[in-house]
């Protein structure tokens, strides 16, 4: 695959001559490749035309966020800009030789995660919007978790599947029911953490030497629970990862009470992207709290 002219020309001036561009498989939004530079540098470059304007910048300021907390290993930007008229959007990471992940990866991944959650900020949401997959993430700070959950997390979602044509009414009234008695099940003032945001068992990575790596944030500070919610939606954390947080960081009482209503964000984030297949899920999650 190669890399588009304009971009291959933005690269080699800032980052040095290239001498080989490799496919990398698993880019669900952007294209993406290897790059080998001349001096022995190497690239993992991501590029798409028409992605949602401001996405790679989002990237790279979540990535810059999560690295600053100086917790577990995250990919350096090396360059990113927004599309021009000549130039695709990009962002150009670090290489990190890929290895598999392990128990003893995921051991560190999880103590890694509990020191990155003890990164607090005072307020919940973030100084800047961003993006969950290809869609908005509003941030507005808020004092109170169960209103900054209400607003910029079910309720944005909920807009947006009005108008994206997947909001039958009774799934309306079921998630209306929910959201007016929301911190009924959610804490108003947990310690807000910084989140990973997006963290699927995609988005966790391990080198060659097994160290694990956060990659594809979608950050905010947040009550942590959300995190580790996410981890059980889908799957890909093995047990150690668990037992780990837990013993660096032991979840509150009540988790397992309050996790399916942190997914349901992520469901219905699916439904909106995905269509009506994630359906079910939501209105079986809706049952369970709105009846």
């Amino acid at each position: 695959m190669a890399l588009p002219v304009a971009l291959a020309s933005y690269l080699e001036s800032h980052l040095g001559r290239i001498t080989e561009t490799i496919p990398v498989s698993g880019g669900d939004i952007s294209q993406v490749v290897r790059v080998r530079l001349a001096g022995g540098g190497q690239l993992l470059v991501k590029w798409r035309s028409n992605l949602p304007p401001g996405l790679f910048t989002a990237e790279r300021r979540g990535l810059e966020l999560l690295r600053s907390a100086g917790a577990l290993r995250v990919p350096e930007v090396l360059a990113q800009a927004e599309a021009t008229a000549n130039c695709p959007a990009f962002i150009a990471l670090e290489w990190l030789d890929p290895g598999s992940k392990s128990s003893q990866s995921a051991e560190v991944l999880g103590h890694g995660l509990a020191v990155q959650h003890r990164l607090l900020a005072s307020s919940f949401g973030l100084d800047h919007a961003n993006l969950i997959g290809a869609n908005p993430q509003p941030n507005h700070q808020s004092d109170n978790w169960a209103s900054f959950f209400r607003e910029q997390r079910l309720g944005f979602q909920m807009e947006l599947a009005g108008r994206n044509g997947v909001l039958p009414t009774q799934r309306a009234r079921r998630l209306e029911a929910l959201l007016a008695r929301l911190g009924d099940w959610l804490p108003a003032q947990p310690p807000a953490s910084l989140l990973h945001g997006d963290l699927w068992g995609g988005n966790w990575l391990a080198t060659a030497s097994g160290e694990p790596v956060l990659i594809d944030p979608a950050v905010y500070y947040g009550h942590r629970e959300a995190d580790l919610a996410f981890t059980e939606l889908f799957g890909g954390f093995p047990a150690a990862f668990y037992s780990a947080y837990q013993a660096s960081w032991p979840l509150d009482r009540g988790y397992e009470e309050r996790k399916d209503l942190y997914n349901l964000y992520h469901l219905l984030n699916h439904l909106n992207l995905f269509g009506e297949s994630y359906g079910g899920s939501v209105d079986s999650i809706l049952r369970r709290y709105a009846g």
